[in-house]
């Protein structure tokens, strides 16, 4: 029988609807994550409950904790009765600004599991990739249409094992200043080096900030079988010539053969958005598992998305690995907290319209279910924007909530495929094949054409443990060649973050 509400924690005052529940309905109050938290109590629900929202254990005082997950997710904004519906409408955030912060690590247990292998192509300098793809990139705005016009006509000469030609387009490269023009250069050359792009043209206009030769400094040692370079204004046919090229990398490119790469080379990036009351509760801790699994097999996890740790910031800073992570988490959290006073934002205006109706409350209630992907393994690694995976396990990057700009960070950042958990759906991709997972089957059935995999079944009561072996038996297909459903409809996106001026 299909499961209608569940407690997470034992400590909860909350419980969260699995479907939509009548006012009026009695229920029994049973979780089935938490069995020693079961009870032959009976509640009766006061208002309509709709499903992924939250209705109250117990009576709360106005100003009382909400608790979910064990943490609190807010304050009564009035006196709330047991059975009563919990939303925005009767309960507030309870986070301020900037916070002071104290290191308090606990034990946490190195796990490690038999090894695990995928099909990927090992590159003449001894990195991984998944796909085996041409990728031309823009330097600047002005030739997104010439690149696409390559990337189009070009698909015609793909050959042997080469499985794409792709374009992607942009509106930078000119007109920044300081950390933007920064931001833009180094995002570039981490896709240029990536992996999983078997060759390379990169496509500058000529008069650009970011042109070529400034561009060149930031990729580190070139290898001109696979990067290939061309300024438009210096050619009569800059399309034609480009398609040259990339005949070339076609031909650099083609016998690359999938081989037994063992799954510790696997770098897994993790983002969520359109999230919904489930999300918390299915897919993100179903990622969550996933990543201690990888983990355990020596493979690496990307999380990001930084204002979207806000109110769960600590969870993380207590499993830093040592000290100078805690810093760093801080130096990432405060430093995005900064730059939303900075622009005269409130720092905790969240969640947004979908979220909210999906039925999260406040940005703590959106926070805790979010850091559910991180799985419960150490922090090895934190890193800047832009900056690469230098360390195996769970590594923590600077990076918006904005899922395109947060998907690009994460495959910049070294990601060979990028997870994203949904309640809502959302048919984008980015630079790197990125798996839509839903929580919950509706979603799932009514938009199949866009999601991967769902982790709905947990509603009906899947054990996590084996939707987490499914889940990584899926993402071993996808890393071995499997489309997901965006690369099947030939999407490809990229975005990188902008906070200044444009000139």
């Amino acid at each position: 029988m299909d499961k209608v509400f569940i407690k997470i924690n034992t400590a909860d005052k909350v419980c969260v609807a699995l479907q939509p529940i009548k006012a009026g309905s009695v229920l029994d109050l049973v979780s089935f994550m938490y069995a020693d938290s079961s009870s032959t109590e009976k509640i009766t629900v006061t208002e309509d409950i709709p499903q992924g929202h939250k209705f109250a254990l117990t009576d709360i005082d106005s100003g009382e904790a909400v608790v979910k997950y064990g943490n609190v997710i807010g304050y009564a904004k009035e006196d709330i009765k047991k059975g009563q519906w919990i939303h925005v409408h009767n309960m507030k955030t309870g986070l301020g600004e900037l916070l002071e912060y104290k290191y308090n690590p606990g034990h946490i247990e190195n796990v490690h599991t038999e090894d695990r292998t995928f099909k990927g192509y090992r590159r003449a300098d001894g990195k991984v990739g998944v796909r085996n793809e041409i990728w031309i990139i823009p330097t600047v705005g002005c030739v997104n249409n010439v690149a696409a016009k390559i990337a189009e006509l070009s698909k015609r000469y793909i050959k042997g094992n080469v499985e794409d030609v792709i374009a992607f387009s942009h509106p930078y490269g000119c007109s920044q200043m300081g950390d933007d023009q920064e931001n833009t250069r180094t995002i570039l050359a981490d896709l240029i080096n990536h992996p999983n792009a078997a060759g390379v043209l990169v496509l500058g206009l000529g008069c650009e900030n970011s042109n070529i030769d400034v561009l060149k400094a930031y990729l580190g040692e070139i290898d001109e079988n696979r990067v290939k370079f061309l300024v438009s204004q210096e050619h009569e046919d800059e399309i034609a010539d480009s398609v040259e090229l990339v005949k070339e990398l076609i031909d650099y490119a083609k016998d690359f053969e999938r081989e037994d790469i063992p799954a510790s080379e696997l770098v897994i990036g993790m983002k969520c958005g359109g999230s919904d009351g489930l999300s918390g509760i299915t897919a993100n801790p179903t990622v969550g598992m996933f990543s201690d699994l990888l983990i355990s097999k020596g493979g690496t996890t990307i999380l990001t998305e930084v204002p979207e740790m806000f109110g769960a910031e600590t969870l993380l800073m207590n499993r830093c690995e040592n000290e100078e992570l805690f810093d760093k988490t801080v130096k990432m959290i405060n430093d995005f907290k900064n730059y939303f006073t900075e622009h005269g934002q409130t720092i905790y205006e969240n969640p947004s319209p979908g979220n909210k109706k999906g039925g999260i409350s406040t940005l703590e209630d959106k926070s805790l279910g979010c850091v559910q992907k991180s799985g419960s393994a150490a922090v090895r690694g934190v890193l800047k924007y832009g900056e690469t995976v230098k360390e195996k396990g769970l590594n923590l990057l600077s990076a918006p909530g904005n899922d395109l700009v947060a998907s690009t960070a994460c495959a910049a950042a070294g990601a060979h495929i990028v997870l994203f958990t949904t309640g809502r759906g959302t048919p984008f991709a980015s630079p790197v094949p990125t798996v839509k997972i839903s929580t919950n089957n509706l979603l799932n059935s009514k938009k199949h054409n866009w999601i991967d995999f769902s982790c709905g079944e947990l509603v009906n009561g899947k054990k996590m443990d084996e939707l987490r072996d499914e889940l990584f038996e899926f993402v071993i297909k996808v890393a071995s060649g499997e489309k997901v459903k965006s690369e099947a409809a030939g999407f490809h996106d990229m975005a990188i973050f902008k906070s200044g001026v444009t000139l």
